[in-house]
C-alpha cells in the first residue's frame, strides 16, 4: 500500500491536475508532487481534507491498496439483448435490495419458476421515483428486482408486475467483488460507462418499454461478480448478442 499513490489514483480518477489539487489544498503543486511520490506525508488536517475531495474514507485513503481497482472492472462492450419477459417487484425500505430480493426469491419459488429453470436470471434497478421527503426523513430508498422468465414458463402466482422488454442496445461492465471495497467499486463502474458513452459518442435516450439501466449478480468461478447494463441508442453495430434465456 502507498498513500501517495492512492492519493494519485483518486486525483486521476476525479479529473483532477496537481495544480488544481494544490489550490484545493492551499499548499504548492510541489507539495502535492511529493506527496504521490512518497516523499513526505501530508498533516492529518491535510488527509482529512484530501478525503472529502476524493469522497472516501480516511482509513481507505490511508490504508487500502486503490490502485489495484482497476483490475475489478472489465472491459466495456456494447450488446444487442434480446427482448424477454418478466416478473417484477419495487420496493421503498431502507435496505431495499435485499428486501426485493427476498420476496422475489420467494416468488420464484412458490410460483415454480426455480423448478422450471433452476438458474433463472434475476435482475435489478434503482426506483428512481421515490420522493425526496421519504429518502430524507425516513431514509427509504427504492429498488426493483425482476426474475427473466423463460419461453413456455406461465404462472398465476399473485404479487408480482408482468412487463415485457424489447430488444435493445447496452453498454456493458463487469465488476469482480463488487461489494469488497469501501470506496464503492459500483459507482466507479457507472462511472465509466459513462465516460466510455461520451468518448464514442453514444447517447442514453429513454425508450418505451426498454430498461435505462439494470444490474445482474451471479458467482463465477467462486467470485461474485456484477453487471451493469446502460441502454445505448445511435448504435452502428454491436460486439455481442445476447440472449438471457
Amino acid at each position: 500500500m502507498s498513500l501517495g499513490k492512492n492519493i494519485q489514483f483518486l486525483r486521476k480518477q476525479k479529473k483532477i491536475t496537481q495544480e488544481q489539487l494544490a489550490g484545493m489544498m492551499s499548499v504548492s503543486r510541489q507539495t502535492i508532487s511529493k506527496w504521490e511520490a512518497d516523499e513526505i506525508t501530508p498533516e492529518l488536517n491535510k488527509l482529512v481534507s484530501l478525503s472529502d475531495v476524493f469522497s472516501c474514507k480516511l482509513d481507505v485513503l490511508v490504508k487500502e491498496d486503490l490502485n489495484v481497482c482497476d483490475e475489478a472492472f472489465s472491459e466495456i462492450t456494447v450488446k444487442r439483448v434480446k427482448g424477454f419477459r418478466m416478473a417484477r417487484y419495487v420496493m421503498l425500505t431502507p435496505n431495499p435490495e435485499d428486501d426485493v430480493n427476498f420476496y422475489m426469491d420467494n416468488w420464484a419459488g412458490r410460483s415454480g419458476l426455480l423448478e422450471f429453470q433452476p438458474d433463472a436470471m434475476r435482475i435489478g434497478w434503482d426506483f428512481p421515483f421515490a420522493i425526496s421527503e421519504l429518502q430524507n426523513r425516513f431514509g427509504l430508498r427504492g429498488y426493483v428486482a425482476a426474475y427473466i422468465l423463460p419461453e413456455g414458463f406461465e404462472t398465476s402466482c399473485p404479487g408480482v408486475e408482468f412487463a415485457e422488454q424489447k430488444e435493445a442496445d447496452y453498454a456493458v461492465i463487469t465488476i469482480y467483488d463488487p461489494f469488497a471495497a469501501s470506496l464503492g467499486r459500483i459507482p466507479i463502474a457507472y462511472k465509466k460507462i459513462l465516460d466510455f458513452l461520451q468518448a464514442n459518442g453514444f447517447c442514453e435516450k429513454p425508450k418505451d418499454g426498454i430498461l435505462s439501466c439494470f444490474e445482474h449478480v451471479y458467482e463465477k468461478e467462486g467470485i461474485t461478480c456484477m453487471d451493469i447494463y446502460i441502454h445505448v441508442d445511435n448504435v452502428s453495430r454491436t460486439d455481442t448478442f445476447t440472449n438471457f434465456m
